[in-house]
């Protein structure tokens, strides 16, 4: 299955990203990718997309992550709602010891 995601590029401490096409099974820093439909900068927020291109991609069948759904969703590239991508919470091992105690 192709994807659309960020693929980071850039110096240690100065992160910049690339948004590009690549198979779901290659690796994020595999380096592999099939196209660059776009550069991102988060230190400057500056974001150069191929909107037609991604347009397309997208009603070929390629899939969005949920990072790159969300950044197209916040740009008003497509439509739709924001999803979470953080992870959810899990009691710490010191909770569960407690419970099993008492």
């Amino acid at each position: 299955m192709l994807k659309i995601r960020l693929q980071r590029i850039g110096r240690k401490n100065d992160p910049s990203f690339r948004v590009v096409l690549t198979d779901s099974k290659n690796s994020a820093k595999s380096g592999k990718f099939l196209e660059i439909v776009g550069t991102y900068n988060p230190k400057s927020g500056q974001a150069e997309l191929e909107v037609d291109r991604i347009k397309n991609l997208i009603s070929l069948g390629a899939k969005l992550s949920d990072t790159m759904h969300n950044f197209l969703v916040a740009r008003g590239v497509i439509q739709g709602k924001k999803i979470n991508v953080l992870p959810k919470k899990k009691p710490t091992k010191k909770r569960k010891e407690l419970k099993a105690a008492k």
